[in-house]
């Protein structure tokens, strides 16, 4: 097995009899304080912030591409380089990595399953040393099939081939909880909390394939559909795209800004 040949949701026992493999690095975007006292060896940390942007109120916006070819060449990603990314939280900051991956072209990306939670608690080896990454050249392939911005929302409103999905909790979809100046969510969008496809008895790991297409299609969220996922900025958003792409859905988008663009723009439908 060649790193390329590694699977979208990658186990732990896998990702260790591989690491030290030629083009396969491993992205840790956890806390920094985390990552110094442990992480996977030879894993190059991220810091979650300089994946995204702000304009605020809207945050979790695509940063610049040229901003972000530069950042991923100094990782050390090139065409052939397959990346292992993974967090402490449970897949949403790894899961935003591996989607502007996808934006840039770069789809040789796997996610973690059950990250450092599964990692470390099933007793994988564990290093604390850094990890200077090796520079590369990084070729950005902008595609805008991965991205549904507020225009292509509002052109697809009414459109039964499109579905909208907002992995927010249940409060926040009702508008019971309100992170931006208006509650609710957009119109026609099904609610489908991030946090429902984690295993917290095995680790954070996601749930067995069968469950999670059983947690989408009660949903009619099928995969002859374009999926558009949203949250409160495109983070749980991120882990619903990724997990949905695992699943062989051929069509998934990701809303940057998400709520906070959506919510805060007076001019926009809301259903609460």
């Amino acid at each position: 097995m060649t790193a390329v040949d590694l699977p979208y949701i990658l186990e732990p026992d896998t990702l260790e009899a591989q690491l030290g493999r030629e083009k396969l690095l491993v992205i840790d975007l956890s806390k920094a304080e985390t990552h110094v006292q442990a992480h996977v060896p030879g894993a190059v940390h991220l810091e979650f912030p300089r994946i995204v942007r702000s304009n605020k109120p809207v945050v979790g916006l695509l940063p610049d591409e040229h901003y972000l070819c530069t950042l991923f060449g100094q990782l050390g990603i090139d065409a052939d380089t397959h990346v292992v990314a993974y967090d402490d939280e449970g897949g949403g900051k790894a899961a935003r990595l591996i989607w502007t991956l996808h934006v840039l072209g770069h789809t040789s990306a796997s996610l973690l399953n059950g990250g450092l939670y599964a990692w470390a608690n099933e007793h994988h080896r564990l290093d604390a040393h850094a990890s200077e990454p090796r520079r590369a050249d990084f070729q950005c392939r902008f595609t805008e099939t991965e991205i549904a911005d507020k225009k292509y929302i509002l052109d697809h409103l009414d459109d039964t081939e499109v579905a909208l999905l907002d992995a927010r909790s249940a409060e926040e979809y009702s508008g019971a909880k309100r992170l931006s100046a208006r509650g609710g969510h957009i119109p026609g969008a099904v609610n489908s909390d991030w946090q429902l496809t984690l295993d917290r008895d095995r680790n954070m790991r996601l749930l067995p394939e069968p469950a999670l297409r059983e947690l989408f299609e009660q949903q009619h969220i099928t995969p002859d559909r374009e999926v558009i996922t949203y949250c409160q900025s495109h983070h749980r958003s991120a882990h619903t795209y990724v997990v949905l792409k695992s699943l062989g859905y051929p069509r998934v988008r990701g809303y940057a800004g998400a709520w906070s663009d959506w919510g805060n723009d007076t001019s926009t439908p809301i259903a609460n």
